[in-house]
Parts: C-alpha cells; sequence; structure tokens
C-alpha cells in the first residue's frame, strides 16, 4: 500500500493582511513540505485545486511542476483536479509537462469538486454539474491515450483529427477518480477502468467499502484487468509523538475550517467532545502519535483492501513546523510500521 500526503495549501482568510505576502511564505512552505515528504521516502504528494480566499492552489500543475524540480522519487498529483471548469486538453498538457519535468511521476486526480467556486469564475453553468464531468473526463481519457484526436460534445468545441502535444514519460499518463461516495461515481470509475479514491469527511470509514465493491463490479463486467482498478481513501488528520499532542494541535485549526465551511452549509460549530469521538478507532479523523496512527490506517487498509492511503496534515493554518514534524513521523516511523503489519498480519 502507498501512502502519501495532500493538502489545499491553507491560507490566512483574515481580511486586512496581504494576500500577496501570506500567498509567497505559503508557497514556500509548501515547497519545503513536499521535499521533505521526498526525503522520508513518503510514496505520493498532492495539492488540490481551489478558488478561494482560504486557499492558496489554483493551479495544481504549476505547483506539482515546482515540486518536480526539487524532488527525486515521489509521486506528484493533483488532489484534484476539477475537471469540469477547466479545459481537458490544457489538463493534459500541463500534466504531461509535469511528468517530463519529474522523470514520469505525474498523476491526475480528476474530479468535480467540493466547491463551486470556479463554475461561475469560468463561466459554466451549474445545472450542467454532472454533463461537464462527464464529457470532459471522455475527452481527457481519449487525449491520453491517442496522440491524435476527434471528439465532440456539447461542453466544448469539437476537436477534428489533431495531435495534442506533448506527450508524457508514463504511456499512459496515470487518471484516478475523485469521489465523495455517490454510487455512480463509483460505478463510473470502475466501468471505465480507472483507480478510485474516496474522499472520507465524517462517519465511519468502514462504510465506504461497499462502494469499492460497486467501483471493482463495474470495472469486472466491462472487461478490465482488475490489478487496475487500484482503490484509495483521503482522510483528514494529524500526526505527533504523543497522541494527546496531535489532537491539542490539529483540534483548533480543523475546527476553525470546518466551522467556516459549516456557515456557508448549514451545519453548526464542532465541539470538543465530538472531535474527540471523530478521531476514535471507528472515527473519520485520523489523529494519534506514530502507533496509533499505524493501526488505524492497517485496520481501514484491511477492511478496504487499500491500495493508496492519503492524509491531509494542514487543514486550516497548522504551524508549519507542526506540519513538518508530522510528516517526517509519517514517513520514518509510521510507515515501517505499516509495512511491518501488513506483511507480518499482526493483529490492530
Amino acid at each position: 500500500m502507498e501512502l502519501g500526503v495532500f493538502t489545499f495549501a491553507d491560507v490566512d482568510p483574515a481580511e486586512g493582511i496581504d494576500r500577496g505576502r501570506e500567498a509567497e511564505k505559503r508557497m514556500k512552505n509548501l515547497m519545503e513540505e513536499i521535499k521533505l515528504a521526498d526525503k522520508v521516502g513518503l510514496d505520493v504528494f498532492g495539492v488540490g485545486e481551489h478558488h478561494r480566499v482560504d486557499y492558496l492552489v489554483s493551479s495544481p500543475a504549476t505547483v506539482l511542476a515546482g515540486a518536480a524540480t526539487i524532488t527525486e522519487n515521489i509521486r506528484l498529483t493533483s488532489a484534484v483536479s476539477i475537471l469540469s471548469s477547466d479545459d481537458p486538453v490544457r489538463v493534459f498538457q500541463q500534466f504531461s509537462s509535469v511528468d517530463l519535468l519529474s522523470g514520469g511521476r505525474a498523476e491526475i486526480m480528476a474530479g468535480r469538486g467540493s466547491f463551486i467556486e470556479s463554475f461561475p469564475l469560468f463561466g459554466y453553468p451549474l445545472e450542467a454539474y454532472d454533463q461537464l464531468f462527464e464529457e470532459k473526463l471522455d475527452l481527457l481519457l481519449k487525449l491520453r491515450d491517442n496522440e491524435t484526436v476527434t471528439w465532440s460534445g456539447k461542453t466544448r468545441a469539437p476537436i477534428n483529427n489533431l495531435p495534442v502535444y506533448p506527450r508524457p514519460v508514463q504511456d499512459p499518463l496515470p487518471v484516478w477518480i475523485a469521489a465523495g461516495g455517490t454510487p455512480q461515481s463509483m460505478a463510473r470509475a470502475g466501468f471505465l477502468g480507472l483507480p478510485l479514491i474516496i474522499a472520507i469527511l465524517g462517519g465511519q470509514p468502514r462504510r465506504f467499502a461497499p462502494l469499492f465493491d460497486l467501483h471493482k463490479k463495474a470495472g469486472e463486467q466491462a472487461g478490465h484487468d482488475p490489478a487496475k482498478l487500484k482503490r484509495a481513501i483521503s482522510v483528514h488528520g494529524f500526526l505527533a509523538d504523543t497522541t494527546e499532542k496531535a489532537a491539542d494541535i490539529f483540534y483548533e485549526p480543523q475546527k476553525a475550517v470546518m466551522d467556516r465551511i459549516g456557515r456557508e452549509r448549514g451545519w453548526g460549530p464542532q465541539s470538543r467532545a465530538q472531535y474527540d469521538a471523530t478521531r476514535g478507532p471507528e472515527g473519520a479523523l485520523f489523529v494519534g502519535g506514530p502507533e496509533e496512527l499505524a493501526k488505524k490506517i492497517v485496520a481501514h487498509q484491511r477492511i478496504m483492501g487499500l491500495d493508496r492511503f492519503m492524509i491531509q496534515f494542514a487543514v486550516g493554518l497548522v504551524p508549519h513546523d507542526e506540519v513538518l514534524h508530522a510528516i517526517e513521523l509519517f514517513g520514518t516511523k509510521v510507515a515501517p510500521m505499516v509495512k511491518e503489519m501488513l506483511a507480518q498480519g499482526e493483529p490492530v
């Protein structure tokens, strides 16, 4: 199982700050995080696309291109690319360029996004939410699999027998489907023979296992090699030397984020009791010391048959030094424990 970190690169949304300076500082810190993740041997690092005041990255490929020049081994992925409001030709070209810069380490994680700001920003109607993603994913896969492309649809201009360059090192360039839990998304990923990553932000993660089964069944019925139907989850969490320290560091920053989004979407503020319950063995938050986190990861790998596990440490304004320490512990302490437990079949 691959272990990785992803981030939205949160920035301070407060009024009156110098947004350029804040963004510059966060970009520098982000490069340090990716470089350290590579140094400690983690498998993958992802950056998400957003168009909001509270997140830095609006162009994952640009950030990953920078990261490609300062890393050696780690895979570099979007987490996610909002394909519905982008042009698949440009997405393919940009990630092909990252692939060339990195020597074959780029991936696209394609999704519809959990926020809608990109739709009015780029002039796309929300009522075409599903159609946009379906058509643009179809085009992206044709671009990936064919040097010369003919395509037509309702959401962009047709392409008539035109070549698209540059071509990536990897053939094919990896494309994952990122989804939030709808059965239709699972079945689509399986039908297309694509790996699937599910974002788990609440509830009991084990309840998502049947969705992976749906993904696998759809893929097998479509005649795809089961080896292509990889499965992964992405979660919020934190890691420190002790469970108590991890819980205390992470609580206030992630609460600020969840409460801010809650005000937008209509749910109430989070209490410490709710937070502590959610970070329990069956909860969605993966917060703890190295041994506790390793055991929880392994337990969920066995439940879901995961090929990849991704964790978001920097939810909100977690201090940069603490994020770096979490990444270091993840690579040097947790990863070896996870691999040993999985290899030996130890109970957790």
